[in-house]
């Protein structure tokens, strides 16, 4: 298996940091790069730079509005972006929704909410998760009972990420109670501003509103915004979460955090301490093996295969690896780690940082950062389907 890249390759890196250097905002790298909080219209921007360039959808193809790109350019692309501190694109209507709907969503469907995703019409959530049906998706209890050409929703959503933005969401509803549990769920795409659909906050531990619950009471949702076939929609969930247990690696975001690391502990010595070297120099190698069984699994994407129990060892990995780099930062920062300035994490904020300019969002990446090793299939479920395809347990 030979994990170099080509000539041809080599030269679209270069063409994707000559992208990145010319195009990326200098205030949106700095926001990223410091750890501020971005807000929406911040996301649209960037959004549009990338649609402007035809490189929003990377996973789309050519005739929907993607750049046609195989795998191994999706992968270059995702690492420039990230050692470049853009901010990543934001997933749910780009790389979760757009896919479903190309591989299972009516022409209809297509032709409408494609273009609508591209341009940024639509601010799109994710309705998975509910409470008691989080790892275990297939116990989301949210009602839809047809009413001839409607469908009324009743339930509630959780963890909703950006919901508070949101103008439509994508839900997995039960609609029978017949059979297996996976049996009986449907995908639906619900306008948000509809009657009934109620946004509610939740302050997560370092005073950031990022992720909500939603509530549905008696919403009216239009049969045409079912994707597929009534109580298929267990299959329709399950391809999404492929694509969002990739991007969850997250192999050039730890790349370019390792680098900040390394930055910060050169400056303050930390590198002098034998102790915090040993972990830098353990982190640095589980990057590297993460890498290479990053590499090993797009040289195998891209010879016709496709991905198994490989992804969610990436997972695994990939968050354990991110969930170490904030922590060592903490120790590397010290007592800078510590003071409470959310202000400095806000747009337009120009006020002096406590300690080196690292210090304001460590904690926060820290605190945010625990989530990661539970969103998308928790590392416990990845276990468990690495244990069941690979040992056959």
């Amino acid at each position: 298996m030979d994990l170099s890249y080509t000539a041809e390759q080599t030269a679209f890196r270069e063409q994707v940091r000559a992208f990145l250097k010319a195009e990326l905002p200098a205030d949106l790298a700095e926001a990223v790069r410091t750890g501020r909080h971005l807000q929406k219209a911040d996301h649209e921007r960037w959004h549009a730079v990338l649609n402007a360039r035809g490189w929003l959808a990377t996973h789309w193809p050519v005739a929907w509005g993607g750049p046609g790109w195989d795998v191994v350019q999706r992968s270059i692309f995702e690492d420039e972006a990230a050692l470049a501190h853009a901010p990543r694109i934001v997933p749910f209507g780009v790389n979760m929704l757009g896919p479903v709907l190309i591989k299972y969503g009516s022409e209809a469907q297509k032709q409408y909410w494609l273009p609508r995703i591209l341009d940024g019409s639509d601010w799109w959530s994710q309705g998975y998760s509910e409470p008691g049906a989080g790892s275990d998706l297939a116990n989301v209890q949210t009602r839809a009972v047809r009413e001839g050409d409607h469908y009324v929703v009743n339930g509630q959503k959780t963890w909703t990420t950006l919901g508070q933005w949101g103008t439509m969401i994508f839900c997995l509803v039960r609609t029978s109670t017949e059979g297996k549990r996976q049996e009986g769920i449907s995908f639906l795409l619900i306008d948000m501003t509809s009657p009934g659909v109620e946004v509610r906050p939740i302050i997560t531990l370092d005073g950031a509103h990022e992720v909500n619950e939603v509530f549905f009471t008696d919403v009216r949702v239009p049969v045409a915004n079912r994707v597929g076939e009534e109580n298929r929609g267990w299959t329709y969930a399950k391809y999404l979460l492929t694509y969002e247990r990739t991007n969850i690696a997250g192999v050039g975001a730890s790349v370019a955090a390792f680098e900040r690391l390394a930055t910060v502990a050169r400056r303050l010595g930390m590198v002098n301490d034998p102790l915090f070297a040993a972990r830098m120099a353990r982190i640095e190698i589980d990057l590297e093996n993460m890498k290479t069984t990053n590499l090993r699994v797009i040289a195998a994407v891209a010879g016709g295969g496709a991905p198994g129990a490989e992804s969610s060892m990436l997972k695994i990995k990939g968050t354990e690896i991110r969930q170490e780099i904030t922590g060592l930062l903490r120790r590397a920062l010290g007592p800078y780690a510590q003071p409470y300035q959310p202000e400095a994490l806000e747009p337009g904020w120009n006020g002096e940082p406590v300690g080196p300019p690292e210090g304001a969002a460590a904690a926060s990446s820290y605190f945010n950062n625990r989530k990661l090793s539970i969103f998308g299939g928790s590392n416990e479920i990845q276990k468990n389907i690495i244990s069941k395809a690979i040992l056959g347990l």
